[in-house]
């Protein structure tokens, strides 16, 4: 079975930092996409940033410049810098993985998610 252990969250200050980590185990052949997500209770679910199989890296809107993902292939891990954080990135934060399997298939599997709150 697939497994994703995310790490990091917590609670900063506005303006402070956290590093969220996603370790990922199971019988994988390869990486697709990788992702993070978060999610406010009472709102959809949205992406925050992704990161190809080749590696190409893509942040969403209002963390651009502020967040960097990043994966080390050797750990199967995936990792979410957070720097000057603001209240309103308040949420928990989900790691999504699309892998592919020894036989060919392909499947997305989620974390169970990782609480950061920002707040004075």
């Amino acid at each position: 079975q697939v497994q994703l252990v995310e790490s990091g969250g917590g609670s900063v200050q506005p303006g402070g930092s956290l590093r969220l980590s996603c370790v990922v185990s199971g019988p994988i052949w390869s990486f697709n996409t990788m992702a993070w997500y978060r999610q406010d209770p009472g709102k959809e679910r949205e992406l925050v940033a992704s990161i190809t199989g080749g590696g190409i890296r893509n942040t969403v809107g209002s963390v651009n410049g502020r967040f960097t993902i990043s994966r080390d292939v050797a750990k199967n891990t995936m990792y979410l810098q957070m720097n000057s954080l603001k209240p309103e990135d308040t949420a928990g934060y989900y790691c999504n993985v699309d892998v592919s399997f020894f036989n060919g298939q392909r499947q997305i599997f989620w974390g169970q998610g990782t609480q950061v709150t920002v707040s004075s």
